[in-house]
């Protein structure tokens, strides 16, 4: 589906309701929110890495980073180093990390998921602009994935969604990867970021900081035999 078919869509499927949901919906909305509510508007968003190399996005509201590529995306971006592993990009937004990742490191599995509805919609149109093959699916953290085992496991996660999802990420992630699969987290490390790292080394048995710039930090624990 185009962007102009989707945008079409979301708006003709809100507007029924638009008045009772004026009423009844806060004015902030989370964007880990499953079928978010707000009017669809879209953005054109240019990456450029330090290579040189850059990529468009589409980002609609309702979804992180609809404003700016943060800051945090990028850092991961540019810290992950990858061959030809199964890579999972958890919680992906509109598609920057994985997307990013698929072109840099065109030999990898790329699978994309997220609660968010509008999210996974431009994913999927974020992947087919930028010619990337993805499987790429809707569903609360692991759901998605019951059955599936990566090499590697990417997310900027949502600090805001507390210290329960964030353990259950951690948590799931350990018994998804395969023996030596490694998972990198980006966070703020004084708003969260210390207590992921002390987590991921509870539950992995290890941690290192590969990076850290303007208050980010970029994570990464290694699932040992």
């Amino acid at each position: 589906m185009k962007v102009d078919e989707v945008i079409k869509k979301v708006n003709n499927d809100l507007n029924p309701v638009k008045e009772k949901e004026i009423k009844r919906t806060p004015s902030f909305e989370h964007y880990y929110t499953e079928n978010p509510t707000s009017e669809l508007t879209v953005k054109e968003l240019v990456l450029i890495l330090k290579n040189g190399h850059k990529y468009l996005f589409k980002a609609p509201s309702g979804v992180y980073g609809k404003k700016r590529i943060d800051r945090a995306s990028i850092l991961l971006i540019e810290k992950v180093e990858l061959t030809n592993e199964k890579v999972l990009d958890m919680g992906c937004g509109y598609g920057v990390i994985g997307i990013s990742l698929k072109r840099e490191f065109p030999d990898i599995d790329l699978y994309m998921s997220d609660v968010n509805n509008r999210a996974v919609d431009f994913s999927k149109i974020n992947a087919k602009n930028n010619n990337v093959n993805a499987v790429i699916k809707q569903g609360n953290l692991f759901k998605p994935w019951e059955d599936d085992y990566f090499d590697v496991i990417v997310s900027n996660p949502p600090i805001v969604a507390g210290k329960e999802v964030l353990h259950e990420l951690i948590e799931e992630s350990y018994h998804h990867l395969n023996e030596n699969g490694k998972i990198y987290l980006v966070a703020y490390h004084n708003k969260g970021g210390k207590a992921l790292e002390s987590y991921m080394e509870q539950i992995f048995g290890n941690v290192k900081e590969l990076e850290k710039s303007g208050g980010f930090r970029v994570y990464l624990s290694i699932k040992r035999g």
